[in-house]
C-alpha cells in the first residue's frame, strides 16, 4: 500500500474538504512499461535493517556505499524506515557486494538480496549466519551431530568441520540461514541420553 503524507497542517485540511469522487475506490494504475522501473530494478538490492531506532535510513543510503566501497557506483532510495534499495551501474559490483556475505551498519546486522519483480513470501526474513558452536561431548563430535546442532538455529548450509585433520579451535563453525524473526540465543542447553546435559553453542 503506497501511502502520501501532508506537507502542512493547511494542505492536511485542504485535502480533508475535497472530493475525487463520490465514491472511496481503489485507483487501478494502469500496466504500461513506461510507468515501471523493472529494467532499472534488475540491477538492483533490497535490504532492510534488523533495527530501525539505531539504523537511520538516511545515514545508512550515505554511508553504505563507501563501506562497500561502491562510491559513485551506486545510488540508494530510502523507501520506508526498514526498506531500502541499492541501484548499481554495473552487475559486477552488485555481485561483489552479494559476495560479501553478511553486512551491518551501526554495529546491527542488514539483510540484502537481489530485486524480485515478484518476491518470494519469505524475502528478506532470512539471512546467511556463521555461528560457533562450543562444548561438544567427544562422543558427539561427528558431522551428523553437528548438523543436528545446527539445525536448532537454522537451516545449515555449510559445516566445517573434517574428523580426518587437526581441529586446534574449541568450537565447530557452522553456516545457518537464520530466521531473523526469531529471537537469536547466545547458549542453549542440551539433553543427552545418558542423562547428561551440556549448555552449548
Amino acid at each position: 500500500m503506497v501511502e502520501f503524507l501532508a506537507m502542512s497542517a493547511a494542505m492536511d485540511r485542504a485535502l480533508m474538504e475535497m472530493s475525487l469522487d463520490d465514491k472511496d475506490e481503489p485507483f487501478e494504475m494502469p500496466d504500461l512499461p513506461d510507468l515501471m522501473s523493472c529494467e532499472r530494478n534488475k540491477l538492483s538490492l533490497i535490504g532492510r535493517v534488523l533495527n530501525p531506532s539505531c539504523q537511520p535510513m538516511k545515514h545508512l543510503i550515505r554511508n553504505m556505499p563507501r563501506k562497500w566501497q561502491k562510491e559513485g557506483k551506486v545510488k540508494g532510495v530510502a523507501l520506508s524506515d526498514e526498506r531500502f534499495q541499492f541501484i548499481f551501474d554495473s552487475k559486477h559490483d552488485l555481485e561483489d557486494v552479494l559476495a560479501k556475505g553478511v553486512h551491518s551498519f551501526n554495529e546491527w546486522s542488514i539483510i540484502v538480496d537481489r530485486w524480485y519483480e515478484h518476491p518470494p513470501d519469505d524475502y528478506l526474513r532470512f539471512m546467511p549466519l556463521w555461528v560457533q558452536i562450543w562444548n561438544i561431548p567427544v562422543n558427539y563430535y561427528t558431522e551428523k551431530a553437528i548438523m543436528k546442532l545446527g539445525d536448532l538455529i537454522g537451516e545449515v548450509k555449510e559445516v566445517v568441520f573434517n574428523p580426518d585433520l587437526h581441529q586446534a579451535q574449541e568450537f565447530v563453525r557452522v553456516k545457518v540461514l537464520f530466521d531473523v524473526s526469531r529471537p537469536l540465543r547466545r547458549s542453549k542447553v542440551i539433553n543427552f541420553k545418558n542423562g547428561e546435559s551440556e549448555e552449548m553453542l
